[in-house]
């Protein structure tokens, strides 16, 4: 009853449109008018710069991290009653009800609920590891993957449980699933790459 509990909790946490109405209240726009039309924390950032992307940007991420980081620290919920506790609120951001079903890509989500799972070590090897793709080729989709398949590998290189390496996998799918468009062109290097191949 508890893993159910924490479930639905981090569905409807995540399912809320945080970004959208940061971007309604503190920009006054509808953010989904900008970028690649997805109500998230980038596209806030389009819509009003920092003044409705950082709001955005942090209480994305916070609706990931507080569900995950509370029943697995706070009521030491262990196990693999943390797979559907983890993936809840990346699935209840990426198909939130209160749009229409359709969320944001759960990339800003996902740094929380991987932070709520694993402290600091989750968002730094991911964030390093998006950071590195990001610099070196230009399709942002195949970024995002490319960092969360780099975490999944150093999950399994830090022998972490099985239901974390699970986890991984399922978010990776998630990620996959919303990106896919974006997918469909093949990784490019970034043009000062490809000239220093050259020399």
């Amino acid at each position: 009853m508890e893993i159910v509990i924490w479930s639905i909790a981090g569905f409807l946490l995540g399912a809320l449109p945080l970004s959208y109405w940061a971007g309604r209240i503190m920009a006054r726009d509808d953010i989904r008018r900008y970028g690649d039309g997805n109500p998230g924390a980038v596209n806030a950032f389009k819509a009003g710069g920092w003044k409705s992307g950082a709001p955005a940007l942090i209480l994305d991420y916070l609706k990931g991290a507080i569900p995950v980081g509370l029943a697995h620290f706070a009521f030491q919920l262990q196990g693999w009653g943390l797979l559907p506790v983890a993936l809840t609120p990346i699935l209840g951001h990426a198909v939130s009800p209160l749009l229409g079903f359709r969320g944001g890509k759960a990339v800003t989500v996902t740094f929380g609920v991987w932070t709520g799972l694993l402290l600091w070590e989750g968002p730094t090897v991911l964030g390093i590891a998006l950071g590195c793709f990001i610099l070196l080729q230009v399709i942002d989709a195949w970024s995002v993957i490319l960092a969360m398949l780099t975490l999944i590998l150093y999950s399994a290189l830090r022998q972490f449980d099985a239901v974390i390496l699970v986890t991984g996998a399922g978010t990776l799918l998630i990620l996959t699933w919303k990106h896919w468009a974006d997918l469909q062109q093949l990784p490019r290097l970034r043009p000062w790459l490809v000239q220093l191949f050259r020399r």
